[in-house]
């Protein structure tokens, strides 16, 4: 080794030592006869002294001749500092240095090496190998990494197997668009890179592995956002001979894991939720529940009031924001305009202001008496210094942009803080939703969910009334896992598929191994699947998982750092029987 400690490890303790280290400059400060610099690599910072009473001229020029982001050996002396520095680990002490060796130079960085850096966002992706070298970003990696030794800890202890499946596999029709990959030598066919390993993993409980996980990459064509990339990775599992209670058990249990061992937090028994319930109250299959503010429902009180608005509409309903009642007029405005945002689509906003001092105004005060806006008041729940907020209209549209003002509310209230955490399992989803354009229906989950028990005489006459034996876990409103009981009968499979509009042909050839294997003995099996870039983001309180995977696309998903994707050669295309109009 180059060196014999790293950059974080000294401490006072190791007085006299003759030490040599090996790192990145992280500054140089010439204080008139005293030469300071901060050498840093992935472990800390540990200060480097030179004096001109008592150093070498060759030692002291070769210190002043490097800069931000060379790459230098250090030989010295572990001395103490005489001025410490309680905020560093490494801030007892300093190497006196004895030989300077600079190992490679650097140009000066595009941006800061600091935890608040001057960088934006496409610079720093552009230099990725920089942006990395800081702290925040590291830090986000070794969390990462964490996550990914206790989860494997956890399911190793239960007896998963790790099994690896293809990553070129075949396309598939129903869910988000497949990346492709031409085949060379089976010329005009083509690859597509998994969405997921569903069927294989499926095929493994066939095989008898019983229980099995992977920690796999994944690969969506979709539009992207702060919480989506196209390539991403899945904690992916599955198990034989279980109940949809089993699922449950186990994968909350896995949750507590990495709670008490990465964040050192004991997750409560996590609560479960009917899709019913969460869409009535929140509006929303993924509710943040950090907060209360639950929807209610006031139409039958708010109609017959010559209110147009109220009356022509279908669903009347609200939220009452605690201790907001003082909110100006021009705080109420910017909630209006929120609201009318044409990426939420309300047409206005309705207030009432239960005051302090025990008076109750309202922007609708022409229509509605006191004692109208009293009843009201008290069907929502509402005391003094209370702020009714209030929206109307078609009830799925209306709920779903209540659902955003709720959560903007939240945030405005510092209901929404990263330190708290709270899970939730959203369960019975409606096994399939219709397509008003297609005019057929498309599984809510995926192909292979299988319906309740209870439900599934439903599948010959009202199938979108059939709920899925599905089940997700939400952890501050955000979506982290999903998975379902799947189908493992032929018959009820290829029901299934002839529901999502495949012909027999059609089912034969995208999915008939599948249905086959289902006739050699398939035992009753179930699964799920977290997001693990959206887990780490979570644990590490940030709202985009770009900063947790080491080297993500930008909202283009292109990779600015090798400029990627790119054109390729026409002798490439002929190759693979491709032809691009020029």
């Amino acid at each position: 080794m180059l060196r014999t400690h790293n950059c974080g490890e000294l401490r006072i303790t190791d007085t006299d030592k003759n030490v040599t280290l090996c790192g990145w400059v992280q500054y140089l400060r010439d204080k008139g006869g005293v030469t300071f610099l901060a050498l840093r690599d992935r472990y800390g910072l540990t200060q480097i002294i030179a004096q001109d009473s008592k150093s070498s001229p060759d030692i002291i020029q070769k210190l002043q001749s490097t800069g931000r982001e060379f790459v230098i050996k250090i030989t010295g002396k572990v001395v103490e500092r005489s001025a410490k520095n309680p905020k560093m680990p490494t801030g007892d002490i300093e190497i006196y240095a004895e030989n300077v060796e600079i190992l490679n130079p650097s140009k000066v960085p595009p941006f800061l090496i600091e935890d608040e850096t001057d960088g934006g966002d496409e610079l720093r992706m552009k230099y990725r190998y920089l942006d990395l070298r800081r702290n925040t970003v590291r830090q986000n990696l070794e969390l990462r990494h964490k996550m990914n030794r206790f989860t494997r800890e956890y399911l190793d202890n239960l007896g998963f197997i790790d099994v690896e499946t293809p990553v070129l596999i075949k396309s598939t029709p129903e869910g988000a668009r497949d990346f492709v990959v031409p085949s060379r030598m089976n010329k005009g066919e083509f690859y597509a890179l998994p969405q997921s390993p569903q069927t294989f993993k499926q095929i493994l409980m066939v095989a008898g592995f019983d229980k099995y996980y992977q920690i796999v990459k994944c690969f969506r064509d979709e539009d992207l956002r702060a919480d989506r990339q196209p390539e991403f990775t899945q904690i992916d599992c599955e198990m034989s001979f279980i109940t949809q209670e089993d699922i449950l058990d186990t994968f909350e249990g896995l949750v507590k894991h990495l709670f008490k061992n990465v964040k050192d937090i004991d997750l409560p028994k996590v609560p479960r939720m009917t899709y019913a319930d969460a869409m009535q109250n929140y509006g929303s299959d993924k509710p943040d529940t950090r907060f209360d503010m639950k929807f209610v429902e006031i139409t039958a009180l708010a109609q017959g009031k010559n209110f147009g608005i109220f009356d022509q509409a279908e669903l009347i309903v609200g939220i009452c924001a605690k201790g907001a009642s003082e909110y100006t007029r021009k705080q109420l405005d910017e909630l209006t305009e929120f609201v009318k945002r044409p990426q939420i689509g309300a047409k206005g906003l309705v207030y009432v202001q239960f005051k302090t001092d025990g008076t109750i105004k309202s922007s609708i005060d022409k229509f509605f008496s006191q004692e109208d806006l009293q009843k009201i008041g008290e069907k929502m729940g509402a005391e003094k210094g209370d702020l009714i907020l209030i929206l109307s209209g078609e009830a799925n549209k209306t709920r779903k942009q209540l659902n955003e003002l709720r959560l903007e509310m939240g945030t405005r209230l510092g209901l929404r803080d990263k330190n708290t955490f709270s899970a939730l399992w959203v369960m019975d989803f409606p096994l399939l939703e219709y397509g008003e354009e297609e005019k057929r229906y498309f599984a809510m989950h995926h192909p292979f969910t299988a319906p309740k028990p209870e439900d599934e005489h439903l599948l010959d006459t009202n199938p979108g009334e059939v709920r899925a034996n599905a089940y997700d876990m939400v952890i501050n409103g955000v979506e982290v896992g999903g998975g379902s009981i799947r189908i493992y009968q032929r018959p009820l499979q290829e029901k299934m598929l002839g529901l999502l509009g495949f012909s027999p042909e059609e089912a034969k050839a995208q999915f008939g191994f599948l249905m086959e294997a289902f006739e050699f003995g398939a035992p009753p099996h179930g699964g799920i699947a977290f997001g693990f870039d959206r887990l780490c983001s979570i644990f590490g309180g940030a709202d985009s998982i770009r900063d947790f995977i080491a080297f993500p696309k930008n909202n283009a998903g292109r990779d600015v750092m090798i400029d990627s994707p790119s054109p390729i050669a026409d002798a490439q295309l002929n190759e693979l029987s491709i032809l691009v109009k020029k």
